[in-house]
């Protein structure tokens, strides 16, 4: 009787308020999909068909503005009805499982459970589904329901010149796709560019500042070295400031006319301003290196609290061996810190690849070229020229593509790099030996 009339067999066995409370949203459910929710299914599906126009009034003399459809509302709407009719479905399902362990209290003669039994499970046996419940709500609602307007904004032609309520945008199935990844126009070109440029920022990014953070480390744990926390505090004051203010500050002082510029010209070493931000390939060194300042700390913070914890029986057995300094880094400390840093390497590497603040806040992604789809910027990563086509050019749908691609490349990448590490694979073994 529950599979068509919600609460049926629970106020048939004296569940009276769950099962009316189930009826109400099913009654509710109705109502939504006959007031708006059948419509707001079949916007989805067409994103609109009236465009928005002006027509001629002749008793005012004027012309006025005739609304048509908004496809960004219509899209908003068909996903909002979409996780409805989800909601309805998960509901739907637990009423069942709500009236057959009622026929199950009936048919062994126990106690049906009331509307207060159920009450006081919630602080008992379900409390996690009391706690949880508001947080999943919020996290659907802030979270999950804009990630999937922002992937279905990637099947679209929303674009500068589909920009409604004027204009409506359709679907375009994998056109966008198609087009960044496979064709030879600028789009095209501007993407592999961008993106070949972004791995090389990720790895330089990521692998100077861990081997060179891990050297730092190092020598200021060295036995020869005096005041190791006031070294570690001199190193550690960079994490302190915001990364912004540091790249902002550094992009004032490396500018054309900035104190370091005057100071090398001023000491002899250049007789003309260097173009830190202004010429290409001086641009990306100038990233790479300016990200030093920020990333070698943390790593040597990281690297420093494994360090400590090798055991040093390891080093004299090696000592003893007649290994120097650079075999017991190479056969004892470098496994040791690779195995136990390599979830932080894939991290730190998926970081770098998304590090927006390090390049927008000191090149602002340029200089700009005219090589590439409307002056996107040669240090621009694929996340900062995300952020131009949206605040920029209003390339919505290119962006949104974007987003995709990084996401499948961060993801698939990071996975398949910790299956295959010793991480995963070695963990009972290295930590036996």
């Amino acid at each position: 009787m529950s599979f068509i009339v919600m609460g049926a067999s629970n106020i048939a066995r004296g569940q009276i308020v769950k099962g009316i409370s189930y009826l109400v949203l099913e009654l509710s459910f109705i109502f939504y999909l006959i007031w708006r929710g059948i419509d707001d299914l079949a916007g989805l599906a067409t994103l609109g068909t009236k465009e928005q126009e002006m027509v001629y009034n002749e008793a005012k003399g004027i012309y006025e503005v005739v609304k048509g459809d908004n496809s960004m509302i219509m899209l908003l709407l068909g996903i909002t009805a979409i996780f409805v009719v989800a909601f309805f479905a998960i509901v739907w399902k637990a009423n069942l499982k709500s009236a057959i362990a009622a026929q199950e209290y009936k048919a062994s003669g126990k106690k049906v459970p009331g509307i207060i039994d159920d009450i006081r499970s919630l602080f008992d046996s379900n409390l996690h589904k009391l706690l949880l419940s508001i947080p999943i709500i919020g996290l659907i609602i802030t979270t999950v329901l804009p990630l999937f307007y922002m992937i279905l904004m990637a099947f679209t032609n929303y674009n500068m010149t589909h920009q409604p309520p004027g204009k409506l945008f359709t679907w375009v199935g994998l056109e966008n796709f198609r087009i960044m990844l496979m064709s030879a126009d600028k789009l095209g070109y501007t993407f592999w560019r961008i993106f070949e440029w972004t791995l090389i920022w990720a790895v330089m990014a990521t692998f100077s500042n861990y081997f060179l953070g891990m050297f730092l480390a190092i020598l200021i744990n060295s036995k020869g070295i005096k005041g190791k926390g006031f070294w570690r505090t001199i190193f550690v004051i960079s994490v302190a400031v915001p990364s912004f203010v540091t790249l902002l500050v550094i992009r004032i002082m490396m500018n054309d006319h900035g104190a370091l510029n005057i100071l090398l010209m001023e000491l002899g070493f250049t007789s003309k301003s260097i173009p830190f931000f202004t010429n290409p390939d001086i641009a990306r060194i100038t990233v790479i290196l300016v990200n030093l300042w920020i990333g070698i700390p943390h790593t040597m913070l990281i690297t420093t609290g494994i360090l400590v914890n090798i055991p040093s029986e390891l080093y004299e057995s090696a000592r003893i061996d007649g290994a120097g300094p650079v075999k017991s880094f190479l056969h004892i400390t470098m496994p040791y810190m690779i195995f136990i840093t390599t979830p932080y390497l894939i991290t730190n590497f998926i970081f770098n690849i998304n590090n927006f603040n390090a390049i927008y806040f000191l090149t602002g992604g340029g200089p700009s070229t005219l090589e590439y789809f409307k002056g996107a910027g040669k240090t621009d990563l694929l996340v900062t020229w995300l952020y131009r086509l949206t605040v920029e050019s209003w390339d919505y749908c290119y962006a949104a593509t974007i987003g995709i691609v990084i996401f499948l490349i961060s993801a698939a990448g990071s996975l398949i790099v910790y299956r295959k590490s010793a991480s995963y694979r070695k963990e009972e073994e290295f930590s036996n030996g």
